[in-house]
């Protein structure tokens, strides 16, 4: 069994991913409450530890096989105003803290396209260099969701660490873009659920991935999109982007239909399973914040590939979210 620390996890895009690649969590930090009420809803077996990170002490972890993590995103988004380090959410130090006291044998961390930077050089190098000089060689790269299998354009910077002693050898997974399905074709049976006699249309006309899902923050109006430039790449593929339904288009519909939280989960790749509430406003903030499970899983399977040192891996990669 492989052990597993997670900082940050949110809504459990990434525990999930790490879950299905084989890794078992020993504790996930999440300081949201309704976060935390989330994960522990959907995962009433793992070990939730609602609090800040600055209080959380890695030390009873220490070992564990993994150490991952998707440290707040907001001080290097362009949607934000990149303080970077100097932003008080910057939670890079706590990773670097806790990757001391925990001494885990691989790191995961993942954060926006933003972080590569060149006004983030100095700082990048800095947790890079920082990490390698605890032992470990690193890896830097962005990855495209929709490389696997995640239906919408969202580039997310994933840093791997394999410490020096293990024998096995990282890399990061194969993109296959031609296996991830369109938009109409992955939301079809949701958009026909009220029987809605546009919907086979709909799906053909649907024949792209999505932009990127945006969660927002809670200064964040009502749920949508994104902004004008999303919305319009939505409205090329027949989607109202200006606000989320609560249910699919009913028979006689006429028009361009709107989603719901329920589709914009499944784009963001959560099982139909994976409950976010009953309030559209925070459930659509916490899929459009989450790490896609699918990203999260073809990383994990590499990490679990290093770790076991191509000895007796279990074939974990056709495994499916259910």
């Amino acid at each position: 069994m492989l052990t597993c620390v997670e900082i940050c996890a949110g809504a459990g895009g990434q525990a999930l991913g790490l879950s299905l690649a084989g890794f078992t969590h020993k504790a996930l930090v999440e300081y949201e409450p309704e976060y935390c009420a989330c994960l522990q809803s959907n995962r009433p077996d793992w070990p939730v530890i609602c609090a800040d990170v600055h209080d959380f002490d890695g030390r009873p972890y220490k070992g564990v096989d993994l150490f991952a993590g998707g440290v707040p995103c907001p001080p290097f988004s362009v949607a934000g105003k990149q303080l970077g380090k100097d932003d008080e959410r910057d939670l890079f130090p706590e990773a670097l803290r806790l990757i001391r006291e925990i001494e885990p044998r691989a790191i995961m961390l993942e954060n926006v396209r933003g972080f590569l930077d060149a006004s983030f050089t100095t700082y990048r190098e800095h947790i890079l260099s920082s990490i390698e000089a605890m032992g470990y060689d690193v890896q830097i790269k962005l990855l495209n969701a929709s490389d696997y299998g995640v239906s919408q354009l969202r580039p997310r910077v994933v840093i791997v660490g394999i410490h020096k002693n293990e024998k096995g050898v990282f890399s990061y997974p194969q993109p296959h873009p031609e296996k991830t399905p369109t938009v109409g074709e992955l939301l079809y049976d949701l958009m026909n659920a009220n029987d809605w006699k546009g919907a086979k249309a709909w799906a053909a006309q649907a024949n792209k991935i999505a932009p990127t899902i945006v969660g927002g923050s809670k200064k964040h109006g009502g749920p949508d999109l994104g902004p004008t430039r999303a919305r319009r790449a939505w409205a090329e593929m027949n989607v109202e982007g200006k606000s989320i339904a609560n249910e699919a288009p009913e028979k006689d519909f006429e028009g361009m239909p709107r989603l719901t939280a329920r589709m914009i989960a499944r784009i963001q790749g959560f099982p139909d399973t994976w409950s976010f509430g009953d309030k559209k406003t925070r459930a659509c903030r916490m899929i459009g914040n989450a790490f896609p499970p699918l990203v999260a899983k073809a990383v994990g399977e590499q990490i679990r590939e290093v770790l076991e040192d191509g000895t007796g891996t279990v074939d974990l990669r056709e495994k499916q979210i259910s």
